[in-house]
C-alpha cells in the first residue's frame, strides 16, 4: 500500500450555482457537488466511510481552498496539479485546515468544526461514496432557532450519522 501524505491546497475557482457547487481545478477540470448544501450550525460529523471534502471560500464565493480528509486513493501529484489539498488523520487525531476550521476523527467518521465568525467566507462539507452524496454548509449558531440569513435553522441534528 502506498503511503499518502499531507498536501497543501492552492486557491481554486468556485461557482455557487442553483443545485450545488462547482469547483474549478487548476488543471482546467470542473467538478459539480450536488446540493444545495444543507445548513448546519457550527459542526458536523459525517457518516462513517464517506469521502470527505472541505471547501472554504472567500466572502464572494468565487474562489477558495479545498482539502480532502483521509483520502488514500488520490496520488500526491494529482492533488498538486488540481490545487486540492489533503490531510491525513490518525485515529483520535485533530488538525486545523484553515483558521477557524478544524477536522478530527471520530471512529470511522470525520468531524468538521468551525468558528464561523473567524472565517471570512463560507464553509462547505461534502461527504460522498458510490451510493450517496451529502452537501452541508456550516453556518453560525444562533440563539433564536434561525440561521444567519433569517430563515429557519436546519432541523437535522449536527450528527450526520443519524441520516
Amino acid at each position: 500500500m502506498t503511503t499518502r501524505s499531507n498536501v497543501a491546497p492552492s486557491t481554486i475557482g468556485v461557482d455557487l450555482v442553483d443545485g450545488g457547487v462547482v469547483v474549478q481545478y487548476l488543471d482546467g477540470r470542473e467538478v459539480f457537488y450536488h446540493g444545495p448544501p444543507k445548513p448546519v450550525e457550527g459542526s458536523i460529523t459525517t457518516p462513517p466511510g464517506k469521502d470527505v471534502h472541505v471547501l472554504v471560500t472567500d466572502p464572494d464565493g468565487v474562489e477558495g481552498v479545498m482539502t480532502y480528509v483521509n483520502d488514500r486513493d488520490t496520488h500526491d501529484g494529482i492533488l498538486e496539479t488540481t490545487g486540492v489539498g489533503r490531510v491525513m488523520l490518525e485515529s483520535d487525531d485533530e488538525e486545523v485546515l484553515y483558521p477557524g476550521v478544524t477536522v478530527s476523527t471520530e471512529g470511522y467518521s470525520i468531524r468538521v468544526e468551525a468558528d464561523v465568525s473567524a472565517v471570512d467566507g463560507r464553509i462547505f462539507v461534502f461527504a460522498e461514496d458510490e451510493l450517496s452524496e451529502h452537501a452541508y454548509e456550516l453556518v453560525a449558531e444562533t440563539d433564536d432557532g434561525e440561521d444567519e440569513d433569517g430563515g429557519e435553522a436546519a432541523a437535522e441534528p449536527t450528527d450526520a450519522t443519524e441520516e
